[in-house]
């Protein structure tokens, strides 16, 4: 299938697994060469044999600016750069406000919000 996409790079964090997946599999089928990134080898195995040779992992956590900035490097060097973001990554984790303490804010934060507002860690200063 050929679109609009062909020759575009995308990158889909936690796309690997649930609406991600699905997230990833539509630029790739449309043209375009998407890497992912999450935390679990044996999902991106998987999820290259389904998609095939239009994607890359990288292993890494979304909340970690380190990580976001390694998966940026792949991107710049290995096709060049990037044309495409979604930040498909989330977290919840149910706790009562009375029993929130900030590793849990921190956590919360970093993955549902830092990662999007700064989906590349330190390329974005």
């Amino acid at each position: 299938m050929t679109s609009n996409l062909e020759g575009k790079v995308a990158v889909v964090t936690g796309g690997s697994s649930g609406l991600g997946l699905a997230t990833t599999k539509r630029p790739a089928e449309a043209g375009a060469y998407v890497f992912i990134m999450g935390r679990r080898q044996s999902t991106f195995d998987e999820t290259k044999a389904e998609i095939g040779e239009r994607v890359s992992a990288v292993l890494g956590d979304v909340a970690n600016l380190d990580d976001l900035d390694t998966l940026h490097t792949a991107a710049e060097n290995e096709r060049g750069g990037l044309d495409i973001v979604v930040a498909s990554a989330g977290f919840v984790e149910r706790v009562l406000t009375l029993n929130a303490r900030s590793a849990h804010f921190d956590k919360t934060f970093g993955i549902n919000v830092r990662r999007v507002y700064l989906p590349f860690g330190r390329h974005c200063h």
